[in-house]
């Protein structure tokens, strides 16, 4: 794809999907669910770690590279309670190192509910499930330091009795100066429509532009990264009314979260400790997740994240675990096994 071109879709799929917003206002929320252990550590969100993980095409298809040949990851995770979440994926080189496919599943499982009429009668048992296909490709630009990918996603969804059918297309373009170990990556996610809507109810898609920079210290096994979250969209600050400030007199001082509150809230930090190595750290901090998931008065560490991953020959164990409350946390499993 040609810079121009590419640059182009970009700009127009954000003014299609410029109603977009976040936090329960699309459908298909799981789609914004880490998509691997090491990205869940960082802080959630990651665009910018170039590896052999065929995972990280699913959060950025611009990073499908011929390390991942024949690579496989497995990912799972309890969310909460009867909630069940995993991902796969998979890459394959067609193209003598050049021209690499991957494939990719995500999947929640919310479990099973009471059913209850309108009347409070109990009725049948009910469950709900949604599944997202994708199939990723990139390039490299010219002989520039550019990649462009792109992936193309299926998705299904069965609440109950009701369900649906969308297609979502994510657009990815990285700048990988290796003499730097520099990545610099912006993504337009989850462009979209649904074919068919629960209850002929067309809902929009949960649409989202990242920005992401990262390198490794080169006097230190450290890489760090920062992640811009959700730019198609400036205020996701909102006013908490349990944080209002009342007087003596009765007088009301509102909750206001501020410019900076408001720009930090856009904003990821991680850091990976022996990213080469095998065994790795990663921290992250969700400046968002700690903002709306901490408890007034109380230390909760909300945006707080951590992993670790360990390599045993062909295969990487990892493991992260994301404390969103005190009364809320999960813990993230995933194996990356070399088939070749």
């Amino acid at each position: 794809m040609k810079p121009k071109l590419f640059f182009l879709v970009i700009v127009l799929g954000v003014t299609w999907s410029s109603l977009a917003q976040i936090g329960g206002q699309s459908t298909y929320q799981f789609l914004n669910l880490p998509i691997s252990p090491k990205i869940s550590a960082l802080g959630g969100k990651n665009v910018t770690s170039y590896s052999s993980d065929p995972a990280n095409a699913m959060a950025n298809p611009a990073l499908i590279n011929f390390e991942m040949h024949n690579q496989l990851s497995t990912n799972y995770m309890n969310y909460f309670a009867d909630v069940n979440y995993g991902t796969a994926s998979y890459a394959y080189d067609i193209g003598r190192r050049t021209q690499i496919l991957q494939a990719g599943v995500t999947y929640i499982d919310y479990g099973s509910f009471d059913g209850f009429d309108e009347s409070g009668n109990s009725t049948a048992e009910f469950g709900g499930q949604e599944t997202a296909f994708s199939v990723g490709y990139a390039r490299r630009i010219g002989r520039t330091d550019f990649y462009a990918g792109a992936n193309l996603k299926l998705i299904s969804s069965k609440l109950e009795q009701y369900t649906s059918f969308a297609g979502a297309l994510d657009l990815g373009l990285s700048y990988i100066y290796s003499e730097w170990d520099l990545v610099i990556s912006g993504v337009m996610r989850n462009a979209g429509f649904q074919f068919k809507a629960f209850n002929d109810v067309r809902e929009s898609m949960p649409f989202e532009v990242i920005l992401g920079i990262s390198q490794k210290l080169k006097k230190a096994p450290i890489r760090w990264h920062i992640t811009l979250e959700n730019l198609q969209e400036w205020n996701i600050a909102f006013r908490n009314t349990a944080r209002d400030v009342q007087d003596l007199s009765g007088n009301v001082t509102a909750d206001d979260p501020g410019f900076i509150n408001n720009a930090l809230q856009h904003a990821i930090l991680g850091a990976e400790l022996f990213p080469d190595g095998v065994f790795s750290i990663q921290l992250g901090y969700n400046f968002r997740r700690g903002e709306e998931l901490r408890i007034q008065d109380q230390r909760a560490f909300s945006g707080l994240t951590g992993g670790v991953s360990i390599r045993f020959n062909k295969l990487r164990f990892s493991y992260s675990y994301a404390q969103f409350n005190r009364g809320a946390s999960s813990s993230f499993f995933g194996l990356n096994i070399d088939l070749q």
